[in-house]
């Protein structure tokens, strides 16, 4: 009798397993750098198994993106709680977007690089705009118009994002050897960036 070739996975976890090769053939080649082969080659299961808990490829990405969202809320609410001024969270938020990118590249590169559609993925969206409420709370504190306060977000998060991709990009230098100095740098320039608007208060004390 032939017997079917055991992958040393259940199907409790073949789903983490899945999800666990999936991120390392990311760090690896990139967001776009796999097929749903390749991973279940990777975590030791036929090329049907993934088919199981995924529909596609980007189902799985999709997957990994909303886990990126769920730390990336989980870090900035952390950085951001340990500060009471509105302007000091927005900057503290920056310094630990960059250390999110530089320490979580392969989720980071999902996130930002794998071209997901939300629509079809709500919890992917759902995730994306819990971030976003987070990251709004400071925003309204120092400008009460929605639509001003949205602008403030995406320039600190523009800001932000930029810091991290010259990081990576070594332009700052040695990329593990700068990442201290990166978040330094992430932080000051978007407290300058919310205290130089001309309708904002610098209520800032902070010197980092």
């Amino acid at each position: 009798m032939t017997r079917a070739r055991p992958t040393g996975h259940h199907h409790g976890n073949l789903r983490s397993a899945l999800l666990r090769a999936a991120l390392e053939l990311v760090a690896e080649r990139g967001a776009q750098g796999f097929t749903l082969a390749e991973a279940s080659r990777r975590a030791g299961v036929s090329v049907a198994a993934p088919y199981k808990h995924f529909a596609d490829r980007e189902a799985l990405l999709a997957e990994l993106a909303r886990t990126g969202y769920e730390q990336q809320y989980e870090r900035f609410s952390a950085a951001m709680a340990a500060e009471e001024d509105p302007t000091e969270q927005l900057a503290a938020f920056a310094a630990a977007y960059v250390r999110f990118a530089a320490n979580s590249k392969a989720l980071f590169d999902i996130t930002f690089a794998a071209g997901l559609n939300k629509q079809r993925h709500p919890d992917l969206g759902r995730a994306g705009d819990r971030v976003l409420h987070l990251l709004s709370q400071p925003a309204g504190r120092l400008v009460h118009d929605p639509d001003e306060a949205l602008d403030l977000v995406h320039g600190v998060g523009a800001t932000a994002h930029g810091f991290a991709a010259l990081l990576a990009e070594g332009v700052f230098g040695d990329p593990d050897e700068a990442l201290e100095s990166t978040t330094r740098r992430a932080r000051r320039t978007a407290r300058k960036l919310v205290t130089g608007r001309a309708d904002l208060p610098d209520t800032s004390t902070q010197t980092r």
